[in-house]
């Protein structure tokens, strides 16, 4: 799909703040409310707006200690992939799973209250998954950057 100038604006604003009125969007883009709607039912059809969600804060749900975790399969057969992808997915401590290039297969980005919910979690349930060579845990001290905002 080729975005136009004011799909790029609206996508922008609607990164920003999703809970924005049509009417406000309209103001914003000097559109009418019924443009607006058509241009955002238009990009959620072709995919290009995936869903709306709300942003956390972790430290208040208790769930700030993040890891990033590297997994290294013992063979990388295509049955390996597919049952690792498979079984990661339903963890609820991932928030997201990368399969990379280098030395190791996956990357994870893991959110749990502390360090001994991190201990459980890896030895009750990502160890316990199939196909597991060896991981790697790398500790967040601070976060630095963090956005959901993609530029047009």
């Amino acid at each position: 799909m080729k975005l136009d100038n004011i799909d790029k604006i609206l996508l922008e604003l609607l990164q920003k703040d999703a809970k924005q009125t049509t009417k406000a969007l309209s103001m914003q883009l000097n559109l009418s409310k019924t443009a607006v709607y058509e241009r955002i039912r238009k990009l959620e059809k072709e995919g290009v707006i995936k869903g709306y969600t709300a942003l956390l804060d972790k430290r208040k749900i208790n769930k700030a200690f993040a890891v990033f975790c590297h997994v290294r399969l013992v063979q990388h057969t295509k049955e390996h992939i597919t049952s690792f992808e498979r079984e990661v997915i339903k963890l609820p401590e991932v928030l997201e799973c990368y399969h990379v290039s280098g030395d190791y297969d996956y990357i994870l980005k893991i959110s749990v209250a502390d360090m001994a919910t991190y201990r459980e979690f890896m030895t009750t349930k990502l160890t316990s998954l199939k196909h597991i060579g060896s991981t790697h845990s790398i500790f967040m001290i601070e976060e630095v950057k963090n956005t959901t905002i993609v530029e047009l």
